[in-house]
């Protein structure tokens, strides 16, 4: 990853390079993006979620599972607790994502070896069940997953407000109206 210059990633989405010196430790969050407003939002948070991603991801290559991504987790967690196999927009909802991205998580975890799809009762629908390697990772994943969320919580301990909480209400915020709604709104000619 190369680490692009802010001014030309944009205002809120960021740029394909957003956090690409911290993910190589060159740029400490709080210093070098601490004191930047809401102009460079997208790219703080998605800083945020490099590092924070990175480190689970570390615990999993620790644990010997090199290339499972957190968030297959919440996938196999899902899956682990249903009654038999999943459709893709199941596991959208249960996980809290959009169908989109749960079907491209869904489609790389087929690849790993971790998932498998059958048709489901439409040929539109495919159905996800967990592979037999993957039920095998169950222990060691949950054991994973209660330190992270212990891990999480303590870390919320040390803000001065729910990261959680903000994110959920951020969330209702933009479903209230968009952020498209809300840049058209700001635009010089009312977004037209």
């Amino acid at each position: 990853m190369t680490s692009g210059s802010a001014a030309s990633e944009g205002p809120v989405s960021g740029g394909a390079g957003a956090g690409g010196a911290a993910a190589g430790g060159a740029v400490s969050g709080g210093a070098a993006l601490g004191g930047h407003g809401p102009e460079l939002l997208g790219t703080r948070l998605r800083h945020l979620l490099d590092r924070l991603d990175a480190d689970v991801a570390a615990g999993y290559t620790e644990l010997g599972l090199d290339g499972f991504r957190p968030r297959y987790t919440p996938v196999v967690r899902a899956l682990a607790a249903a009654p038999g196999p999943c459709s893709i927009r199941d596991l959208a909802l249960a996980t809290g994502v959009t169908h989109s991205a749960a079907s491209q998580t869904v489609a790389r975890m087929a690849k790993a070896g971790l998932v498998a799809l059958t048709a489901g009762e439409d040929a539109r629908h495919r159905m996800v069940r967990l592979t037999p390697g993957a039920e095998e990772l169950l222990p060691a994943l949950d054991a994973e997953w209660t330190a992270t969320a212990a891990a999480a919580t303590a870390f919320e301990a040390e803000l001065p407000y729910s990261l959680s909480r903000l994110i959920g209400e951020a969330l209702e915020a933009l479903d209230r109206r968009s952020m498209r709604q809300r840049i058209a709104d700001q635009a010089p000619d009312g977004g037209a």
